[in-house]
């Protein structure tokens, strides 16, 4: 896998329910800015919250919108075994490209549960994508377990946060990694890392293919440039939990509401004019 994949928002009405014609808009946007994947019902998609009718309606209404254009992942990782199991199997059915396997979060496996974990979801045959994400997990393995986790996958999204980190994985394995976490997307690409799994490409899809694009065609200095104006976007995505600014900004940009889930609360901060409108104008 490469490029920039977007994990998407789940947009809620003012009832609550998923909002599926938003999440249509939200879709159309990003193909037509020309990103190279999506994920949908991942942690920015709020998986937590989501039931599975919600889940199977998002994830099959993507897989027609798309229409076999890009690679839809589908997140598939629970901490329950049968659960991501389950899921894989219906993910594949709905014709998903890939499952996005968070590793298991509160229970905190070993290194044997967690091999046996993504054994399990792997017999299925759905392509899976292994996300290292130990702010959420509460568990940051080391690089040889991860690289061993993941043989066989598509793809690591590898969302440490820590570009050394990233390397070490890279330089233990032939798995494509994708940065997780898009301040370092372009530390990790200058590695050997093949995209992200982005949430600033909601907001910015254009802005963010043109960083990936730049990268790929030598241009370093253009690709640099480009990813420091969006720095400040960045910043203000993460500044509380995702998605709930992405939500705030998609908002402003009147695409969306900016609903979100309990427990998570909306966006109380800054009015998102003052992060978005900048960043947009000097992508």
């Amino acid at each position: 896998m490469f490029g920039i994949h977007t994990a998407l928002v789940t947009p809620f009405d003012d009832e609550g329910a998923v909002d599926r014609d938003a999440a249509a808009r939200l879709l159309a946007r990003q193909l037509d800015a020309g990103v190279h994947g999506v994920v949908v019902a991942g942690t920015t998609g709020e998986s937590p919250t989501l039931d599975m009718t919600e889940w199977e309606h998002l994830v099959s209404d993507a897989v027609d919108q798309v229409d076999a254009r890009v690679p839809v992942s589908a997140g598939i990782g629970t901490n329950d075994t049968r659960t991501s199991v389950r899921k894989a199997e219906k993910a594949a059915a709905l014709g998903a490209d890939a499952g996005l396997l968070v590793l298991p979060y509160y229970n905190k496996p070993n290194p044997e549960g967690l091999r046996r974990h993504v054994a399990a979801v792997a017999a299925v045959g759905l392509p899976l994508i292994i996300y290292h994400v130990p702010g959420r997990t509460g568990q940051r393995l080391e690089a040889p377990l991860l690289a061993e986790l993941s043989a066989g996958a598509v793809a690591i999204k590898e969302a440490t946060g820590d570009v050394r980190y990233g390397g070490d994985v890279l330089a233990r394995t032939t798995t494509p990694l994708l940065s997780g976490d898009d301040f370092t997307f372009l530390g990790l690409m200058a590695q050997g890392a093949t995209g992200v799994i982005s949430v600033l490409s909601n907001v910015a899809p254009k802005q963010t293919v043109a960083i990936y694009d730049a990268h790929k065609a030598g241009a370093v200095e253009e690709a640099a440039v480009r990813f420091r104006r969006l720095w400040a976007l960045m910043t203000a995505l993460f500044s509380d939990t995702n998605p709930v600014p992405a939500k705030a900004a998609l908002s402003w940009l009147g695409l969306c509401r900016p609903a979100v889930r309990l427990p998570l609360a909306p966006w109380a901060g800054p009015d998102p004019a003052t992060w978005v409108d900048a960043s947009l104008r000097d992508g």
